[in-house]
């Protein structure tokens, strides 16, 4: 077996440069859904939970870090798939959050411990306009562009939108 030409801090470094490939402006470390990196033996173990049951860039996300670690020197890697604890929102990287604002999509609110995330989305009082920053929002569909998202639309520019749902 050959050992891994980096150590777990480099793993880390080339992982962060993945981008989401549903959402391009943050990567998959930004997004929070990289969870361990282990080097045993020569190989590379990478954990990952998805953020939302049935993503469908899974695939493409396992197909990535296989792809850029072995181009970084990593001759073994395994992608491990691991569901509990579940992915949450407030793993999202706060200067991600921004970048998804930036990008038209309103960024999940903060969840507070002990309260159902799923009722703050369906009774939330507003979800702010990414794009004009208004509050007089209107939700259209409880999903958006993906699973994960709800589709909105702002009341003052009119825009369409996506809300990361919290969860």
């Amino acid at each position: 077996m050959v050992a891994a030409s980096l150590d777990a801090a480099q793993v880390w470094r080339v992982l962060a440069r993945i981008p989401d490939p549903e959402i391009p402006v943050i990567t998959i470390t930004e997004l929070g859904i990289v969870r361990d990196v282990r080097l045993e033996s020569g190989v590379v173990e990478v954990s990952i939970t998805p953020t939302y049951s049935g993503c469908p860039a899974m695939d493409m996300i396992e197909r990535d870090v296989l792809a850029r670690l072995r181009e970084a020197g990593c001759c073994e890697v395994r992608v491990r798939t691991v569901l509990a604890p579940a992915w949450t929102t407030d793993w999202i990287a706060e200067d991600a959050k921004a970048r998804l604002r930036e990008y038209g999509i309103a960024p999940p609110a903060r969840r507070t411990p002990g309260v159902d995330a799923q009722r703050i989305h369906l009774h939330a009082r507003a979800v702010p306009c990414p794009n004009c920053a208004s509050a007089r929002t209107e939700r259209i569909s409880e999903f958006g562009s993906t699973a994960c998202k709800a589709h909105y639309r702002c009341l003052e520019c009119l825009e369409p939108f996506d809300y990361f749902k919290p969860l």
